[in-house]
């Protein structure tokens, strides 16, 4: 078609109808037409040359130029393009690299090759501006609920129409084994909004756990307003979750609201879910009283807490055992999620196996180092020595609580201990530089002889080698690994170290080495207190 007076106010009208269907900027299509007509007027005149299209946004005229810009001599590439500065002076009166010559030329005839070719980049660049549209109206509603509509299934996943666009909702995070029709009504949580190349993806889930908190809030005035707060979901989807909350009001019970009058606000959630069986739990900032509440309906005897290791064994009575790992270990998974703790749970009899085990270990220590009997060894453990050095460097008051200890037996065991221990450190030092290490690791501060020897086994034997670990390759530590929490055995672990005192050995070294300088380490320090005041502030 040829760009005339009769169907210039046409172009705009088209221009305003895609516009408005499509919910854009109707300068966005004008433009797509503007670039459409360059490209079929660049067949005409030459791919080569710099033509440009203007169309009036009141009256439709299009206007078609050719640009020429002024360049330096050795950078002259494209003749239909560009010019240099002596060419240019029979057009321009004083010409300056950067400057433009802009000449009008004459409107084409769009062939029907050329008219498709303007259809398909106008529909394009309509697609581009939908697309950054429904990324622009859905980044910010990332981690709500919206109600949608089943277009489609494809492969298992879910496409829904969520009103501005396409969603999809993978088969990984549909409950259970749920089925779709098309125009079924579905309640989705907005997992993630992302750009893609193929445009915005908006990734949909009814198994997050975030779906259920934004249920619960849905449901709960007092979880809205603030008054209760949701600390700690975790699920099973469809089949039962944990929710874990807290209430900032005396006088409201979170436990009590959240269930409702007769049951019926955690039902609408239930329901929701497919019949998820959710237990409801009071959170509480003591980990063990936590976890009692987080292994409900079975009973507690016991909690001891690794803080350290982020792990807690919990001892239950013989007939609960099976009541708290739950059906295929459910029960004690969800507790872990919620919480964030390795649980071990054991009977009473197996802990009491395993406090007997560990008596007569410690037994066995004393009676073969110190040369004791076995009654003697046995009340050293009954008083709480677990170690030699618990025994050669306490103060010598508390071995002589002991019944039968006296000052000189008190002075004989501990001399006996710190014989032994000397002997010990004697031989692990020996060993130590036959493995090589260096006197700069052997003198180090903190490191007894049998931490170097047990470095010195692992190839460290410098203070070098020593300042280029990692705190947690000496302390040890926990990876998670799909899914499963995976323990990280230290070098120094055996000689309870933890993980501050790793870093801080490590943190030492280097500051010896000259690689980090302590001022910036104070700035630092000073920093980050800064920055926790504010927050608490």
């Amino acid at each position: 078609m040829a760009i005339t007076s009769a169907n210039q106010l046409e172009l705009l009208q088209t221009a305003e109808a895609v516009a408005r269907e499509k919910m854009i900027e109707p300068g966005l299509v004008i433009e797509a037409m503007e670039e459409s007509l360059a490209r079929a007027a660049k067949s005409r005149y030459g791919a080569e040359m710099d033509i440009r299209v203007s169309i009036d946004r009141k009256t439709g005229r299009a206007t078609f130029t050719r640009v020429r810009t002024v360049v330096a001599d050795d950078e002259l590439e494209n003749y239909q393009a560009e010019f240099t500065v002596d060419q240019a002076r029979q057009y321009l009166e004083d010409p300056k690299v950067g400057d433009q010559l802009i000449e009008e030329v004459p409107p084409v005839e769009m062939g029907r090759i050329a008219a498709q070719s303007a259809k398909q980049v106008i529909l394009q660049k309509v697609r581009e501006a939908e697309r950054e549209r429904q990324y622009e109206e859905f980044k910010d509603r990332a981690g709500t609920i919206i109600n949608g509509q089943v277009k489609r299934e494809e492969y298992g996943n879910v496409i829904v129409d969520v009103g501005a666009g396409e969603a999809i909702l993978r088969r990984n995070e549909k409950i259970g084994r749920e089925s779709y029709r098309p125009n079924d009504r579905i309640r989705v949580y907005i997992k993630d909004v992302r750009r893609e190349p193929r445009g915005p993806q908006i990734f949909l889930s009814r198994t997050a756990p975030e779906f259920m908190a934004e249920l619960f809030k849905m449901e709960v005035p007092e979880i809205y307003d603030g008054i209760i707060e949701i600390k700690a979901v975790a699920r099973d989807p469809g089949s039962r979750a944990k929710i874990a909350v807290i209430s900032y009001d005396s006088s409201i019970d979170p436990v009590g609201a959240c269930v409702g009058m007769r049951g019926s606000r955690v039902q609408a959630v239930v329901n929701e879910l497919q019949g998820e069986k959710i237990d409801i739990i009071p959170w509480n900032e003591d980990q063990p009283t936590f976890l009692v509440n987080a292994l409900q309906p079975a009973e507690v005897t016991k909690v001891v807490l690794d803080e350290e290791a982020g792990k807690i064994e919990v001892v239950v009575p013989e007939e609960q055992l099976s009541l708290a790992i739950g059906r295929r270990g459910q029960n004690v998974r969800l507790a872990s999620q919620l919480t964030g703790l390795d649980i071990d749970i054991m009977t009473e009899e197996e802990e009491s196996a395993r406090r007997q085990k560990e008596f007569e270990e410690r037994t066995g220590l004393f009676m073969e180092t110190l040369d004791l009997d076995e009654f003697f060894a046995q009340l050293l453990v009954s008083e709480g020595f677990t170690s030699l050095e618990e025994v050669a460097y306490v103060e010598r008051d508390e071995l002589l609580v002991i019944d039968g200890v006296d000052e000189s037996t008190a002075e004989e065991l501990q001399a006996r201990a710190r014989d032994y221990l000397d002997a010990r450190n004697k031989a692990a030092l020996e060993n130590a530089k036959a493995l090589g290490a260096e006197e700069s690791l052997i003198e180090f501060e903190g490191l007894t002889p049998q931490m170097v020897e047990a470095l010195a086994k692992d190839d460290v034997k410098t203070l070098e080698d020593f300042a280029t670990c990692a705190d947690w390759e000496l302390a040890g530590g926990w990876t998670t690994v799909n899914g499963e929490r995976v323990k990280d055995e230290g070098l120094l672990e055996p000689f309870d170290v933890s993980l501050e005192e790793a870093q801080n050995m490590v943190m030492t070294a280097r500051i010896l080495l000259g690689w980090v300088d302590p001022a910036d380490l104070e700035a630092d320090e000073a920093d980050s207190e800064e920055t926790e005041e504010e927050a608490g502030a």
